[in-house]
């Protein structure tokens, strides 16, 4: 763990600005926590009251992404520029953060900027480590292998996809931690079924090689998937762990339990990349991330076990829950009431169960709606069951979410499924 004085020696140092909340992260959990924040009175009419600190450009809407691999959507619909997105009330610093000062209330930019805060929010997201995998950054893009998980090599998924001639479809899961779990599945069996629709199936083998010991974290819906695996002659090979790509013999390397290599030629291969905390978490004091690096809060209330003017959501926190848009939404209904709740001083009680949601693309117009909390119980919203492929939650997923996306999670109007749930599966009764 990094020490203040490996960052910078601020003991002396005087914050530029002083703002009530310091949001650290403009992407799904960050944006959603300012909104609804601006919308609080206490935040009406005043200067310097929320700052979203984000370098990027732009916004991007990644779980259209497996429609874009699959070209079955534009990308041009999945981003928008950060400028449009930043909500009312709240001022944006494009810069990086380079350090944490818990105890002084601070933190430090790249660019040296010092930023005073009565209450943080951490939510920069997790960082894709594409130089874990040897040979992978140098071949991606190039000769069948890409990744749904990069603004620019998931057009070439697409492209690859499309121009696929036939041998063998490989697609990869690793055993970190991963921007929605199901992914690396969805886009296997869009392209499954693109193969089919051209003619060349019987002429492809299509794999999932993961490094996880089982296919999908919740029993309900791994059955499926196997049932689906077995009917479209899929294999997957479990605790297969990608750690090499090596480009001029078209081979992918995994690592299997028992510390052996496996070596297995491709035609294509979809990585999807292994995946970290922020490595600038690590500029940090002792106790404000965990071992694995994640901001340390509470699991049920989104706050600090430490710092209690420091809360944490989305998938940089310790919560252990899939990390997906959909558990950000919720977490961020929570960590804004508690939020409030500590900044006019009382309690705030809202409570955070692991809810999270992996729509399971299976192709055009099918599609199994995960829905799950810490325990791995279903916490599905319809009455009806959501462990098969269905149309209307395809086109739920493809066309409604997004735009509840955009138009509601985004603007502070949207923290989940909770109300209809309770509306439309009382009981719970799938």
């Amino acid at each position: 763990m990094a020490t203040v004085n490996n960052v910078d020696n601020i003991a002396n140092a005087r914050p530029s600005k002083t703002y009530t909340v310091v949001v650290v992260g403009g992407g799904s959990a960050g944006i959603s926590v300012a909104a609804q924040l601006a919308q609080y009175p206490q935040f009406k009419g005043g200067k310097n009251q929320i700052l979203v600190v984000e370098p990027n450009d732009y916004h991007y809407y990644q779980p259209l992404w497996t429609f874009v691999g699959a070209g079955l959507k534009p990308f041009e619909e999945s981003r928008k520029p950060t400028k449009d997105i930043i909500p009312d009330r709240s001022d944006w610093l494009q810069d990086r953060v380079k350090g944490f000062f818990p105890e002084r209330n601070m933190i430090l930019t790249e660019k040296g900027e010092h930023i005073a805060y009565d209450f943080l929010v951490v939510a920069p997201g997790i960082q894709v480590n594409w130089n874990a995998i040897e040979g992978l950054s140098s071949a991606l893009g190039k000769d069948g292998v890409c990744s749904n998980y990069h603004e620019e090599h998931v057009k070439s998924t697409a492209k690859f996809v499309s121009e696929f001639k036939g041998g063998n479809a490989i697609f990869t899961q690793p055993a970190t931690p991963i921007k929605c779990a199901g992914a690396p599945q969805k886009i296997m069996y869009c392209a499954e079924e693109a193969f089919r629709e051209r003619g060349i199936r019987e002429k492809s083998s299509v794999s999932l090689y993961s490094g996880m010991g089982k296919i999908f974290a919740v029993d309900k819906y791994a059955e499926v998937l196997k049932k689906i695996c077995a009917e479209r002659d899929i294999k997957y090979n479990l605790q297969h762990n990608l750690v090499a790509v090596r480009p001029e013999s078209k081979e992918a390397v995994f690592s299997v339990p028992n510390g052996e290599k496996v070596s297995v030629k491709y035609d294509l291969l979809h990585v999807s990349p292994p995946m970290m905390a922020p490595t600038f978490l690590k500029n940090s004091p002792e106790g404000f991330t965990n071992a694995d690096g994640w901001v340390n809060v509470d699991k049920v209330t989104t706050r600090h076990v430490k710092f209690p003017n420091v809360f944490s959501l989305g998938d940089a926190s310790s919560m252990p829950t899939s990390k997906t848009a959909a558990a950000a939404a919720r977490q961020s209904g929570v960590t804004v009431w508690n939020l409030v709740a500590a900044i006019d001083k009382r309690e705030g009680g809202a409570e955070y169960d692991g809810y999270t949601s992996c729509p399971l693309v299976t192709g055009k117009g099918k599609l199994i709606l995960a829905e799950f909390d810490y325990s791995l119980n279903p916490q599905e919203t319809f009455f009806f069951n959501q462990a098969q492929e269905l149309r209307s939650m395809y086109y739920l997923t493809a066309d409604a979410i997004p735009a509840i996306y955009w138009n509601g999670m985004l603007k502070g109007r949207w923290t989940g499924p909770g109300t209809y749930r309770r509306l439309l599966n009382p009981f719970g009764s799938n």
